[in-house]
């Protein structure tokens, strides 16, 4: 195999990794908990999922574009930023979960105390793409998978949030050690600097802001649903969506592959024949998943997700069309990111506020199966959208020679 085809295998795995030791930590805690316990943890976790992805934007997408010289002391500062700016958030966090009453209190604080293990940890893994030395982050995450998995797995049933919270972090400590230990050589000797971190017109903002209204927004109503509802509501949303995990993985890296792949075809309709099959593809995947899932006995939904999922498997039929539909959205998306990059952030606005209403709106109007049909409605609006626009797009004759 080829050093570029190492690469490439390297990534998704390392991609399918980190994706799976999310959705374990979310059956492992959903097995561990009473359903009131996974409902607390399921919004600390959602915190973290939006600071998660907040850093991801702000500093590792802008990490892996750089190229040419100087990427060691580049790398040195993305590890070093993210270690203060997360230290500041955890802090804060720590603060709000002494203030919060009970066990939701509780795993506030635990996660404001490791914070800054489990975002330095996943962070490397952009340092390495942009080092071009991606099996170092599949290292590192794999490690970090089967620490977290064990740690959690010898944890007592009926254990809190916060116990739950303050291991999944300390189990990142392995992880990280040897991260920063392959990382050493290529940042040795050099100094950091996180000027551009601060500087107005750093790209990080306009990625954050991608972030915010494509996937930030989802994630804080969710959270917020359960500040003026109920948390259970959080939990069943959470845990249906931890099922539909393995596609997420798909999702990832098709935004990751697709356009050097999508590139190559011949033109728009060579583009949009590639990307349309692509998006039929993961639409009947989701379907597929969906329906494998509805039809376990509830026996071994239960070893899944524990008490969670009576409540997680009723919202089943919506989360799979909402998969479904957006396997086809990411192809739109990804179509429109070849041919006319500047077109996906109005949709990515204008659509996922969209969702948020029908989110919020369906759970006022039909409880927590609503507020999950209502994010499907959403996902449709918006793949629809999506294609619309790419029918309606015109390629000057020299760019569609170049896609």
């Amino acid at each position: 195999m080829s050093r570029r085809g190492l690469a490439a295998v390297s990534s998704v795995l390392d991609q399918a990794a980190s994706s799976a030791t999310n959705i374990l930590v979310l059956v492992l805690a959903a097995r561990l908990s009473s359903a009131s316990g996974f409902a607390a943890f399921s919004m600390v976790y959602v915190a973290f999922s939006v600071l998660l992805g907040l850093n991801m934007a702000y500093v590792g997408q802008t990490v892996v574009l750089e190229k040419g010289e100087g990427l060691g002391r580049i790398c040195r500062s993305s590890v070093l930023f993210t270690a203060a700016a997360s230290a500041g958030a955890g802090l804060v966090l720590a603060a709000a979960g002494l203030a919060a009453p009970g066990d939701a209190g509780w795993a506030l604080l635990a996660l404001g105390l490791v914070l800054p293990l489990v975002l330095v940890q996943d962070g490397l893994r952009y340092c390495f793409s942009a080092l071009r030395v991606p099996e170092r982050a599949l290292a590192a995450d794999a490690l970090r998978l089967v620490c977290v998995v064990a740690a959690l797995a010898v944890q007592p049933r009926g254990v809190s949030a916060g116990r739950l919270v303050l291991v999944w972090g300390l189990s990142a400590l392995p992880a990280l050690a040897v991260g920063l230990w392959l990382l050493r050589p290529f940042v040795r000797g050099v100094r950091a600097d996180l000027r551009p971190y601060v500087r107005r017109g750093h790209l990080g903002r306009r990625f954050v802001v991608e972030f915010a209204v494509g996937n930030g927004s989802s994630q804080l109503a969710v959270l917020g649903l359960g500040a003026f509802a109920t948390p259970l509501a959080v939990g069943a949303l959470r845990g249906a969506s931890t099922l539909f995990g393995p596609l997420n993985v798909l999702f990832n890296s098709a935004n990751a592959f697709g356009p050097p792949v999508v590139g190559r075809a011949s033109g728009k309709r060579g583009v949009v024949r590639l990307t349309l099959l692509m998006g039929a593809v993961l639409a009947v995947l989701g379907g597929g998943w969906a329906a494998v899932l509805y039809a376990l006995p509830d026996r071994l939904g239960r070893e899944l997700l524990g008490d969670t999922w009576p409540a997680a498997a009723a919202l089943l039929p919506a989360t799979g069309a909402q998969y479904a539909v957006m396997g086809l959205g990411t192809c739109a998306l990804l179509t429109l990111r070849v041919l006319e990059p500047k077109a996906t952030l109005s949709l990515q606005v204008v659509f996922s506020l969209l969702s948020v209403a029908l989110l919020l709106g369906g759970y006022a109007g039909w409880g927590v199966a609503g507020a999950a049909w209502g994010l499907a409605l959403g996902s449709a609006a918006k793949a629809a959208a999506g294609w619309l626009r790419v029918a309606r797009l015109e390629v000057p004759a020299e760019v569609a020679a170049a896609a």
